[in-house]
């Protein structure tokens, strides 16, 4: 059944009207929202893993991967399914649920956990390759919105990422789709990026929010910083045009306050990433994200899948992803 309340038509200017909303008003609203597709106090939680790492050869300016600065990241070869799956049973045990290619999908599965990867651009086939290993999730942000795209990336062209998403989307798997705040981008165009993934055939089931991690080497060290309640203000919007998407307070939670935090569960984040490590970017360590749970009265997402199977929380392995969360590296 369709839900006709979830629009695919939104103009720049009614997003650009609800970033203007007083912040409490915006607030309002996006809670008011959040509350009718979620359960307020549950978030899912993720860990993510870097099956391969570094030698990126797209010039992504976020990106520490990117084989042509010099960030400190040194390339590593493609973990083994042995070396995966150890990590991945580790994940959940500890309470992870799953994210992650056709062989180490394979393998993973068998451990009764979703699957997610990001292996950058994907064509038809390849798309297909992976639904047929089981692949639940593919993770591949759009970055930022069209008109500013050429600011931050000339390897790649926007198109290129919405075709991926089509053959995706063509194949039957689900999206991870979001992208980066902070990169120098003007508030609205925030809102056309916002606007970009509102207006996409299917809304992405996973919208991650990126703010900017600045990292010495790449083009963007050194941007202004994005104002937190900005980014509240974003995470807020995006629940507003994505209601019944999990909206994921992604890359830059490290920087982060708890009370910062606590406004963007309230304005509709309901997942993160949990661990040390967020592939080549930190994360807050695991005993810091319980005790904030606690202290806001939090509990991790049961999701349930049409089979009956009940997982905690997702476990994403990725083949070569900045901790951006971007998608941007070329798939093997």
């Amino acid at each position: 059944m369709v839900d006709a309340t979830i629009r695919h038509d939104w103009t720049r200017d009614e997003v650009g009207a609800l970033f203007a909303l007083p912040f409490n008003e915006l607030l309002h609203r996006a809670h008011s929202t959040h509350r009718e597709y979620h359960d307020p106090n549950a978030v899912q939680v993720s860990t993510l893993l870097s099956i391969k790492t570094g030698g990126c050869p797209e010039d992504c300016a976020y990106c520490p991967q990117a084989a042509r600065y010099d960030t400190g990241v040194q390339a590593q070869k493609l973990m083994s399914v042995e070396a995966v799956l150890e990590r991945a049973q580790a994940a959940k045990d500890a309470g992870a649920s799953v994210l992650k290619v056709a062989e180490i999908v394979r393998a993973v599965k068998g451990l009764g956990l979703e699957t997610c990867a990001t292996l950058g651009m994907l064509s038809g086939s390849q798309a297909d390759t992976l639904k047929a290993a089981g692949l639940d999730y593919y993770n591949h942000n759009l970055d930022t919105a069209p008109e500013f795209y050429g600011e931050v990336i000339h390897t790649r062209q926007y198109q290129d990422r919405l075709d991926t998403l089509d053959h995706v989307r063509a194949a039957g798997m689900k999206t991870c789709c979001g992208g980066i705040v902070g990169m120098g981008e003007s508030r609205d165009q925030r809102a056309g990026l916002l606007q970009t993934l509102a207006n996409l055939p299917e809304h992405p089931q996973s919208v991650p929010i990126n703010q900017l991690v600045q990292v010495e080497g790449t083009p963007l060290a050194g941007t202004a910083a994005l104002d937190p309640f900005e980014f509240v203000r974003t995470i807020a919007v995006a629940r507003l045009l994505m209601p019944a998407s999990m909206v994921r307070l992604s890359a830059g939670r490290q920087q982060m306050d708890d009370a910062v935090q606590a406004l963007c569960f309230f304005a509709g984040a309901n997942s993160i990433f949990y661990g040390e490590k967020l592939l080549t970017t930190g994360n807050p360590d695991v005993e810091h994200d319980r005790a904030l749970f606690v202290r806001l009265d939090l509990h991790p997402l049961q999701v349930v899948e049409e089979a009956g199977t009940v997982h905690a929380d997702i476990l994403e392995t990725d083949q070569a992803s900045c901790g951006q969360g971007c998608g941007c590296s070329a798939a093997a």
